[in-house]
């Protein structure tokens, strides 16, 4: 494994493409992103999917056909790797978030983690003991969660923060000169959140 964090000019590359998000300046700047961002993200990668499973950088071009705001270029970059779970960084301008879980469950995998939440105790047990130690060091879950019960359930559940959450991800904010064991342990501690949703959410069966 290669990297080693990443340098001012990933930052500085990503905050003048805020500004200037055009496909001028992102062609007479690629070689800035090409080393810089994409890849510092590949050589994570490339540690990232013997541990954790088969994964991707993110491709730097929004989708922008169903978008009233065609900016042609996300203005983070990101890397992914995992099977069910799996971890994720994040690239801003200002910052690094370090994480992993599944985010954006498909429905079958929603009704998957509220019916174990719901009718295994251990498992429920688990998750809370999970969130707990993961907000303590600093973690948030991926959010936001549903404001009044899912449907079939009662607001008064015993589990009910655990039943509205929408994602079972959390993220922890870093500083972009975070090093590589800084990633390294964000994702090391993540670890117990994706083998709880290897175990009970699992893969999806339909989208969304």
């Amino acid at each position: 494994m290669t990297f080693t964090g990443f340098g001012p000019e990933a930052a500085k590359f990503l905050e003048d493409l805020t500004a200037d998000n055009s496909r001028t300046f992102f062609e007479a700047n690629r070689p800035v992103y090409r080393d810089s961002i994409r890849q510092p993200l590949e050589d994570l990668l490339g540690w990232a999917e013997p541990v954790y499973g088969p994964g991707r950088v993110m491709r730097p071009n929004r989708d922008v056909r169903f978008s009233n705001d065609k900016a042609p270029y996300k203005t983070a970059a990101s890397m992914w790797a995992g099977a069910v779970g799996g971890v994720y960084l994040s690239l801003h301008s200002t910052h690094l978030d370090v994480g992993g879980g599944v985010y954006g469950p498909s429905r079958d995998q929603l009704a998957r983690a509220r019916a174990a939440i719901d009718s295994q105790p251990e498992a429920a047990t688990k998750l809370t003991a999970i969130v707990e130690t993961l907000t303590r060091a600093g973690f948030e879950m991926a959010g936001p969660s549903l404001t009044t019960a899912p449907r079939g359930f009662d607001r008064d559940h015993p589990q009910i923060n655990l039943l509205r959450l929408k994602h079972f991800a959390a993220l922890k904010p870093l500083p972009v000169t975070a090093t590589r064991d800084d990633v390294l342990a964000g994702w090391k501690a993540v670890e117990p959140l994706i083998a709880w949703c290897d175990q009970h959410v699992g893969a999806p069966l339909s989208w969304p």
